[in-house]
């Protein structure tokens, strides 16, 4: 088992099977793709160990609480990392979150869509340290998002390109 691995497995953070689309939707893109030493994740929510969506669903804050969405940011590292792995092999090959782009489907004028995403960046930070989770990063609110999940997140990242996978 890798470092990452163990570190997920302590933190009870556990990586999902590939998505599996509800009736009436297709994934007619790419999870992850990787090009050198970049790493482009596609927006990701959380996921049961199947693959499925469990939510939230719902407009922050009104229907989903600043602290379900920020839970459910820390449960999006997860199936991104599942992404990942499929994509690259060996999680330890990261060698740094360069970037993460994170959406809440907020209410019209919601200010606190940062607060949403924290919980993503602290589960980072917690498993891969400062010296590689460290990130720049946007939360921004959409009128909708997909699946009417309540967050989304996409990011980038960089990979040890000598390791093979």
């Amino acid at each position: 088992m890798s470092v990452i691995e163990t570190r997920l497995q302590q933190a009870g953070i556990v990586l999902p099977g590939p998505a599996q689309p509800p009736p009436g939707f297709e994934f007619s893109f790419a999870w992850v793709r990787v090009r050198g030493s970049r790493v482009l994740v596609s927006g990701h929510s959380p996921q049961r160990p199947d693959g499925t969506f469990p939510g939230p669903f719902g407009k922050v804050p009104s229907e989903v609480s600043i602290e379900d969405a920020s839970a459910a940011a820390r449960a999006t590292l997860g199936p991104i990392l599942a992404s990942v792995q499929r994509a690259i092999g060996d999680l330890d090959r990261i060698s740094a979150w360069l970037s993460v782009t994170g959406m809440v489907n907020a209410d019209a004028g919601y200010p606190q869509t940062t607060n949403a995403i924290n919980g993503f960046s602290t589960a980072v930070l917690e498993i891969f340290g400062a010296e590689v989770g460290t990130h720049a990063r946007t939360a921004v609110g959409h009128s909708a998002l997909p699946l009417n999940n309540a967050v989304v997140i996409g990011a980038e990242l960089e990979i040890d390109a000598k390791m093979v996978p």
